[in-house]
């Protein structure tokens, strides 16, 4: 592990000279979510993985946090490591800061993985979402957590008590509460700059979620896939939204085969 100047606590690995990938992870989680892919990744690219301000080991952000400053850490941590561009891979909360890079900084990115990350939503959810976060204001991480599980594992992967499911809740509740209710209420909020861009995103995109993920529907990865051109879709079967964890083999293949198709 290492530290770059604003604190943001990352792992450099990977062989000098390979193509870059950029893991960045969803809300109240840390770099430890692609414990699985990080072998397979690392056989043929350089691979930063690193943890959002306010998660993990990284420093508290300071000011006020927005999606732009989320990705503008991303681009600093790029900076830190004299990395020109990258393949963006987001989770969730990192699907939407991938995006919002690719359009501030398009030159830093060189293609996008948007997995399991929310869209336009309609009037209700949108109130549901902002309750949720409004509730993390009111009562930190744990106010909600157990409810965030049920959503985000299947229920025959939870009555099977994996470990798993107490390294997502320790992650979770390890979370500082007031950086962690802003950091969900831009999860909440933050999908409405993200939108129907313009200019649209043109890089390579491939955009994946779940059957069952209710807050990251296939209704909306393929409304994020309608909006950049020649993006690819996959959606895995049967589980939730933490299918990342739940089946990564579902995940890392696709991902392989993807950067694969789009790395010079």
């Amino acid at each position: 592990m290492a530290v770059d100047p604003n604190g943001t606590s990352f792992d450099d690995l990977g062989p000098r000279g390979a193509p870059v990938v950029a893991l960045i992870h969803g809300l109240g989680l840390t770099r430890d979510t692609w414990a699985a892919q990080l072998g397979p990744l690392t056989e043929h690219y350089r691979v930063v993985n690193y943890d959002l301000g306010g998660h993990g080991q990284t420093a508290l952000p300071q000011g006020h946090i927005t999606l732009s400053s989320f990705s503008e850490q991303l681009r600093a941590l790029l900076d830190h490591l004299d990395i020109e561009t990258c393949a963006a891979v987001g989770f969730s909360l990192g699907g939407m800061i991938n995006r919002r890079l690719a359009m501030d900084h398009p030159s830093r990115v060189s293609s996008l993985a948007i997995l399991n990350s929310p869209h336009e939503r309609g009037d209700e959810a949108q109130r549901l979402v902002e309750e949720r976060a409004a509730a993390s204001a009111a009562g930190g991480p744990g106010a909600t957590i157990d409810a965030t599980i049920e959503r985000w594992f299947t229920a025959e992967y939870r009555a099977s008590a994996r470990p798993m499911i107490d390294n997502v809740r320790n992650w979770v509740l390890a979370n500082d509460h007031e950086a962690y209710a802003k950091a969900r209420m831009v999860l909440a909020q933050g999908v409405v700059e993200l939108i129907r861009p313009e200019p649209p995103i043109i890089k390579p995109t491939l955009v994946m979620t779940c059957e069952n993920d209710s807050g990251s529907t296939p209704a909306m990865s393929h409304a994020i896939a309608s909006e950049i051109p020649g993006s690819q879709t996959i959606i895995v079967p049967g589980v939730q939204h933490l299918g990342l964890l739940e089946q990564p083999e579902a995940f890392t293949q696709p991902l392989l085969k993807f950067l694969e198709e789009v790395t010079p």
